[in-house]
């Protein structure tokens, strides 16, 4: 069984009711459009607020971005953690890039439903990503981190806005210990349990990361 909204207003508590409209919007939005379009996996359809909604935004537990900040959501498939963010921080522009033209259509679509006004979203590979820069690179579940390293590093700011330096914030799963012994010498990274944040059992065996130079 699914959590609510009201355990997501548990560790939010601070959301606006537009916020809250947006967020009870989402799971209907994503069954539907699991139906036509394989976005998320079928199994996860009735956990989409804890799989996938508050998964997203436990990357606001880990830090705070000001208004103006620029993020890329890299490799967001239908749409995470970008579009949950995206709600969180009205204020800060979110991009949310995919190679797939169908699971961007879905995230345009969801996006424009629920009216946000600071999501653009593109189909094209990281590598293709031209002259554009971003404070944070924000992913999930997409790739091991030396290749989000690869793909990000060229792409981030070197001027910093926020109180956490620029960087590539990652949730991930799994065993971290060889993915961040690849990582190229001399970045900083930080591993946190996301269930340190949010205790359920979920969360066990998930982590953000954070990689800065």
């Amino acid at each position: 069984m699914d959590i609510t909204i009201e355990d997501i207003q548990k560790y939010f508590p601070h959301l606006s009711d537009s916020q809250l409209d947006q967020l009870k919007a989402l799971p209907q939005l994503y069954k539907d459009w699991n139906d036509k379009i394989n976005v998320i996996s079928r199994k996860d359809t009735d956990h989409i607020y804890e799989h996938h909604v508050l998964h997203s935004m436990t990357l606001a537990k880990y830090c705070s971005f000001a208004a103006g900040t620029e993020l890329l959501d890299l490799g967001t498939g239908g749409g995470f953690p970008g579009i949950p963010l995206a709600i969180l921080y009205p204020q800060c522009q979110f991009t949310l890039i995919d190679g797939t033209g169908k699971k961007i259509k879905v995230v345009q679509e969801i996006s424009q439903s629920i009216g946000l006004q600071n999501v653009e979203a593109i189909q094209v590979r990281a590598e293709e990503l031209k002259q554009r820069r971003f404070d944070f690179v924000v992913t999930r579940a997409v790739a091991k981190l030396d290749m989000l390293w690869t793909w990000s590093q060229r792409l981030i700011h070197t001027q910093h806005k926020n109180a956490l330096p620029n960087g590539l914030l990652a949730l991930k799963g799994g065993q971290l210990k060889s993915e961040v012994k690849a990582l190229p010498r001399g970045l900083d990274v930080d591993i946190l349990p996301i269930n340190k944040l949010i205790n359920r059992r979920y969360y066990d065996e998930k982590y953000i990361v954070y990689v800065q130079k």
